[in-house]
């Protein structure tokens, strides 16, 4: 699979090759599903608390007698349906950590690469300098691709500080080393870019690694 190579100024420089084994994967999207799935349950804190009966103030005196007040029985007033009572069966911390294999890692990451290959979204950029890192610099490299308005990743080849300080207040463009890329992080953008043509091999040799 081929794609166009860009440069920084949005000109075409020529065209490179995609590898079959990153790029040209089966889209199975079941396996997409599990390992997005499990990497979502990762992000959350799972500290989502509120009080029971047993942990809001008040109870211990019954407020009125059982029976002649005409009013219905009552035992505490901790109970759920009582103004400021506990919660009934309200949600406790817990820990959602789910462990995903490394290999369905990998394989959700060159399917989720294969389909936005599919869809003509990756682009690849010979070399990337924003020295000094002026968020100008960023939007005119977005507007000459052309990509302004849209969702774009673009990914590093290590970490690129001048490329994230020049990026960071740009809405939907997000900048992320080679390293830390994940399947949710290519299909949660709309646009694809690698920051250099090292990016490639490099990426072939952490996928079939």
């Amino acid at each position: 699979m081929k794609s166009k190579l860009y440069q920084q100024d949005g000109n075409v420089k020529g065209d490179i090759d995609l590898p079959d084994s990153v790029f040209a994967v089966e889209v199975r999207e079941h396996l997409l599903y599990q390992v997005i799935k499990g990497y979502r349950a990762n992000q959350r804190q799972g500290t989502a608390n509120a009080k029971g009966r047993a942990e809001v103030s008040g109870g211990g005196r019954k407020p009125w007698r059982q029976k002649g007040t005409g009013r219905a029985r009552a035992g505490s007033n901790t109970s759920p349906v009582w103004s400021r009572g506990g919660k009934a069966h309200g949600p406790e911390p817990r820990d959602h950590t789910t462990h995903i294999p490394r290999q369905l890692r990998k394989a959700a990451l060159a399917a989720a690469l294969s389909a936005r290959a599919q869809e003509d979204k990756i682009m690849v950029i010979d070399a990337i300098a924003f020295e000094p890192p002026k968020t100008k610099a960023m939007l005119m490299f977005l507007k000459a691709l052309p990509l302004s308005g849209t969702r774009s990743l673009l990914i590093t080849e290590g970490n690129n500080r001048p490329a994230y300080l020049a990026g960071r207040n740009i809405p939907n463009l997000e900048i992320k080393p080679l390293s830390e890329i994940n399947a949710w992080d290519i299909l949660d953008s709309d646009n694809i870019i690698f920051g250099s043509e090292q990016c490639i091999g490099k990426l072939e040799e952490a996928v079939l690694a």
